[in-house]
Formats: structure tokens, C-alpha cells, sequence
């Protein structure tokens, strides 16, 4: 299947975000545009540009709740895609959802009894989220902070960012989102 790459400028701390695209829909999405997949094959789709790009630019300016776009599914199948199907179904834009709760949610791991196993496993599923903002991970929390979240310190003021944009959290002094 052909994969093609679009480059999406963002306010967030990451800079640009590249967001890959098929015929079924976004199979990629990466913040730290430097690092994201290959330089190759540029979408040269006018709607699928306009698509992509003017829901992300409006999500990020605050004008739209959900992005609406169509996902490809073909890198999360398994528990994984369980957990990140529940955690679309479930956590909507402004709401936030612990490991743990988002591990009971979705039925993956009703077999594990050790305590913490399920809530590290659905860390690692949430590092490993193939379209990050569309599956909506920033919104997964540590029970006791905000957690971790890809891309080291930059990828923690990318949660934040995003967490402050949907009201979870107060802006900060340094806040440069939309009013």
C-alpha cells in the first residue's frame, strides 16, 4: 500500500508534525517532524492536504473539538488497537483517563492481577500510538501527574500543550495557544 507524507505546521513545542497518509485513511502521525519516517514519497492529494492540514490547524487553534479524519488501522491491531479503540471511544476533547482506568476500560488485560502491570502496559501501547492527536493519547495520565509521553522533554510540553488547550490544565505564563 502507498504511504505519503504530509508536513502540517503546528504552534506546538515539536514544531511541524509529518502525518502519514494512505488510500484508507492516516496510518502515521509523529510530532517531532525532524525524526518522522522517511523524506520520500510527498502526498501530492489537494483534499487529502486540505483535509489533514486544516483540521489540525483548527484543532490546534481551538476551533474544532474532534478531527473527523479517517484512520488507518493497519499499524495497531491486536490488544493494542483494543486500547486505542477504547480510549477514541471513550475519552473525549477537555476529559482525561489514567492507565489504569484505560487498561480496565478496554478488557485487554482482565487476566493480569499483579498491580501496575496493566497500567505500565498501556504506557508502552501509548508510546507506541502510530497516530498520535488522532487517538488522542496526550489525554492518558499517570494516577499521581501527567506521566510520560514520547519525545522526552519536548514531548512533555507537547502533552501539556495539548492538555492545556483543552482546559485540563490552567495556562501557564509561557502559555502561546489560542485565548
Amino acid at each position: 500500500m502507498t504511504i505519503s507524507w504530509i508536513t502540517v505546521d503546528t504552534p506546538l513545542p515539536s514544531g511541524p508534525m509529518r502525518v502519514a497518509v494512505t488510500p484508507r485513511g492516516v496510518v502515521a502521525a509523529c510530532y517531532l517532524a525532524d525524526d518522522a519516517g522517511p523524506r520520500s514519497e510527498p502526498c501530492t492529494d489537494p483534499a487529502k492536504i486540505d483535509a489533514v492540514t486544516g483540521r489540525i490547524t483548527e484543532y490546534l487553534a481551538g476551533e474544532r473539538r474532534t478531527l473527523d479524519l479517517p484512520i488507518d488501522w493497519s499499524r495497531a491491531g491486536g490488544p493494542h488497537g483494543s486500547v486505542l479503540a477504547a480510549l477514541l471511544a471513550a475519552v473525549p476533547y477537555g476529559q482525561t483517563i489514567t492507565y489504569g482506568e484505560l487498561a480496565a476500560r478496554s478488557g485487554v488485560f482482565e487476566d493480569i492481577t499483579e498491580p501496575g502491570v496493566a497500567a505500565r502496559a498501556v504506557g508502552q501501547m501509548m508510546a507506541a500510538n502510530p497516530v498520535p492527536l488522532l487517538v488522542p493519547c496526550h489525554r492518558v495520565v499517570a494516577a499521581d501527574g501527567l506521566g510520560g509521553f514520547g519525545g522526552g522533554r519536548v514531548g512533555i510540553e507537547v502533552k501539556r500543550w495539548l492538555l492545556t488547550l483543552e482546559g485540563v490544565l490552567e495556562p501557564t505564563l509561557d502559555w502561546n495557544g489560542p485565548g
